[in-house]
């Protein structure tokens, strides 16, 4: 091996509001063996996603908190250096749950090996990953788009609203992004062929934008940030409408509870459906997914957009990135070279 120093983030507090420097702490340790039945994988990608801000947190949730002292959780994709274990072997390619360090053990069941499937290793953790999978099930599945309906993502230029916009537009539906900048207005206008954004920091009524960009209302809501963005999709829910709850991640740095306006009347009237939606539910079915989606990439019906940040030291200044809005596409850290 070329370290005998395994360097970790941990988790050193639990944030109040929007995680800062001093909730991480970065370790060493040795690079651990790997026993009967495992192997040790070093991490080339890391996956920063909005779920780590739940996992940081001691309330409960649908997944356990990571403890203090505990390498954060999330998924990365990395290359067997050396195997215990039957069906993974030296040089494969793997993505697995391996956590915020430069090495990990893990087993045959934790660790997907990668096809050579002539994308780069980190679309893994991205349009061919939980992202992606994300994405295929929640508008399919639960979603249930019909051609020439309307459908509404929130965050349309990241790693799971723009795969539900490009499947939607597949699928024959009029698409409507929501974003944060006229930058990603126009990428996801311009490149992956949404029919009209919204850019909720420059608009001055997202009310009066969203009934331009949707004149007969919302079929399909995809919701990735609830808050006021929510708030105003659902007084436009078209009828028998369809909301899938995927994220909130408006609320996740709150300090105090969100108290938007009800919905319950929105959703009589129009006999909308609400449902919450969590990816893992969908595993065994993720080969499909992935099938699916690597065809549409390499037949050009989707595009896909990363931003890769350089060392596992900036993975918490990554996290920030996110909350903040500043990433503009799926973001990785590239924590070594293949």
């Amino acid at each position: 091996m070329n370290a005998a120093i395994n360097r970790r983030i941990t988790l050193a507090a639990r944030p109040v509001g929007m995680p800062k420097e001093s909730d991480f702490s970065l370790t060493e340790e040795a690079v651990p063996e790997p026993g009967p039945g495992q192997a040790l994988v070093r991490v080339l990608y890391l996956s920063l996603d909005p779920y780590m801000r739940g996992r940081m947190s001691a309330g409960k949730s649908y997944a356990a908190p990571v403890g203090i002292g505990d390498v954060m959780t999330g998924g990365a994709v990395g290359e067997v250096v050396r195997s215990e274990a039957r069906g993974l072997k030296e040089g494969d390619l793997v993505e697995g749950m391996f956590g915020w360090q430069e090495y990990a053990l893990c087993t045959r069941g934790a660790a997907r090996v990668l096809p050579d499937s002539g994308h780069p290793p980190s679309y893994a953790l991205g349009i061919l990953g939980m992202p992606g999978a994300t994405a295929y099930f929640g508008l399919l599945e639960v979603g249930q788009p019909h051609p020439g309906d309307t459908v509404v993502v929130s965050a349309a230029s990241g790693a799971v609203g723009a795969a539900v916009g490009q499947i939607a537009k597949i699928g024959g539906c009029r698409i409507v992004g929501t974003v944060g900048s006229d930058e990603k207005a126009a990428y996801i206008t311009d490149e992956l062929g949404f029919d009209a954004a919204v850019n909720y920091r420059t608009a001055n009524d997202i009310g009066a934008a969203l009934d331009e960009a949707c004149p007969g209302g919302i079929d399909v809501y995809f919701d990735n940030v609830g808050g006021p963005m929510t708030d105003a999709v659902m007084q436009r829910l078209a009828f028998k409408a369809r909301v899938v709850v995927c994220g909130c991640i408006h609320h996740y740095n709150l300090t105090e509870p969100y108290l938007g306006p009800s919905h319950l009347r929105h959703i009589l009237v129009n006999r909308a459906r609400v449902e919450g939606f969590l990816v893992f539910d969908w595993l065994p079915r993720y080969p499909e997914a992935f099938a699916r989606l690597g065809a549409w990439l390499d037949d050009g019906s989707m595009t896909y957009r990363e931003h890769v940040i350089e060392g596992l030291e900036n993975a918490p200044d990554g996290l920030g990135m996110l909350f903040e809005g500043s990433n503009f596409g799926k973001l990785v850290v590239k924590v070594a070279e293949r």
